[in-house]
């Protein structure tokens, strides 16, 4: 079988409509590809030059930098020339000025807490001692409060009901502290001369011992009474001074050859004139 040729009028031919509008598509496509490569160059090259600037600016702050480090070194030197030392030499003596300095800062840290401490210690003595006056008070008044109730009153020799009488020389103590009358405080020796107390003289004439008793010779007003065979602890009353105001003696030991005791006055009687005065 023979192949035999085409005719030319039988070929397919491609409509002329349809490859002119390829033709625009691909024309299209090129403006846009050319388009987008011209901005990205545009923004490549901003980019660029931005960065040389701030190179550009880097490079000014360096070289800024070198001068003043430049300087420093130029004044360290100069300094260090004018005070004849070397550069090394003076960043040793700085540092050894910052060493003593912080040694300086750490022992004076160190003194101010110690005073502290001795402040604080101190403080809390000064409580402590607060606190035991304040003990000491509260039983010397619990003291006196108990030694005030073992005082009693008694009635005197004249008939008088007497104030409290003191049995010791701590019951006096607290009389005296109550301040109701004066009180003079005597020892008499048997047979001896007699003994001026307060405005009046005492002489002690006879002791008994066993007994408590005693016997003496009460002087005032230029008159001598015998207060005869009396009791320890007993209140002897008399009246003195041109207003005859009550005197009263309380004896509370007696010896062999000795009395101890007291004498009460009145606030308004008269006070003793001591030599000299």
């Amino acid at each position: 079988m023979t192949d035999e040729p085409v005719p030319m009028e039988e070929v397919e031919h491609v409509p002329e409509g349809e490859g002119g509008a390829w033709k625009w598509v691909a024309i299209l496509v090129a403006i846009l590809y050319a388009a987008g490569s011209l901005y990205f160059m545009f923004t490549l090259r901003t980019r660029i030059d931005k960065m040389g600037n701030d190179q550009d600016v880097s490079n000014a702050q360096i070289a800024q930098l070198n001068q003043r480090l430049q300087a420093a070194d130029a004044a360290t030197e100069t300094l260090a020339t004018q005070l004849g030392i070397t550069k090394k030499e003076l960043a040793q003596r700085s540092e050894d000025l910052q060493r003593q300095q912080r040694a300086a800062v750490e022992r004076l840290s160190a003194e101010q807490k110690q005073q502290i401490g001795q402040v604080t210690g101190e403080i809390a003595n000064v409580k402590g001692d607060v606190g035991g006056v304040k003990t000491d008070v509260a039983s010397t008044k619990t003291e006196l409060a108990a030694t005030e109730a073992k005082l009693q009153s008694a009635i005197g020799d004249l008939g008088v009901q007497s104030g409290l009488i003191a049995h010791t020389r701590d019951d006096l103590e607290v009389l005296k502290h109550k301040g109701d009358r004066n009180y003079y405080e005597f020892t008499l020796v048997k047979n001896a001369q007699p003994q001026p107390v307060s405005t009046i003289s005492l002489q002690l004439k006879k002791t008994d011992v066993k007994k408590g008793k005693f016997t003496l010779n009460v002087t005032s007003d230029d008159k001598t009474i015998e207060k005869k065979d009396r009791n320890i602890a007993e209140p002897i009353q008399f009246y003195s001074g041109k207003d005859h105001l009550l005197f009263e003696l309380v004896v509370w030991t007696v010896e062999k050859n000795k009395a101890v005791g007291y004498l009460s006055t009145p606030k308004g009687a008269p006070i003793p004139i001591t030599p000299g005065e």
